[in-house]
């Protein structure tokens, strides 16, 4: 089930309750809902402050010298948050922030800074 409709489905809940036409089990039922929808965001605003941590690091490095995924990677890899990997600076540099960098097209893409 999608996320937007387990939050729908708690609104209705709570609408429901509000009337007070809402039994018992399905207001249990309502808190186990928006408890994962809770731990969803907990774990999505810790993943969006760990790439805060890491994007002056990374973006600091990059210059006018084009560089690889990897030749970053190994640059910044100890000054990096932990647990932020290759991945997420790759996922980091093509998406998140790609306006603040210039992709070279290539058999391998490199990158500098804006």
């Amino acid at each position: 089930m999608k996320k937007v409709s387990l939050q729908s489905l708690v609104s209705f809940i709570d609408s429901m309750n509000a009337q007070g036409s809402a039994p018992q089990d399905i207001m249990e039922i309502r808190d186990e809902i928006a408890n994962e929808l809770a731990k969803g965001a907990e774990k999505a605003q810790a993943n969006r402050d760990l790439y805060a941590q890491a994007h002056d690091v990374v973006i600091g490095a990059l210059s006018a010298t084009p560089v690889t995924i990897g030749e970053l990677y190994a640059e910044v890899e100890n000054d990096l948050p932990e647990g932020f990997s290759k991945g997420k600076v790759q996922y980091a540099i093509t998406r998140l922030w790609a306006d603040e960098v210039v992709k070279h097209e290539g058999k391998v893409n490199t990158y500098t800074r804006a």
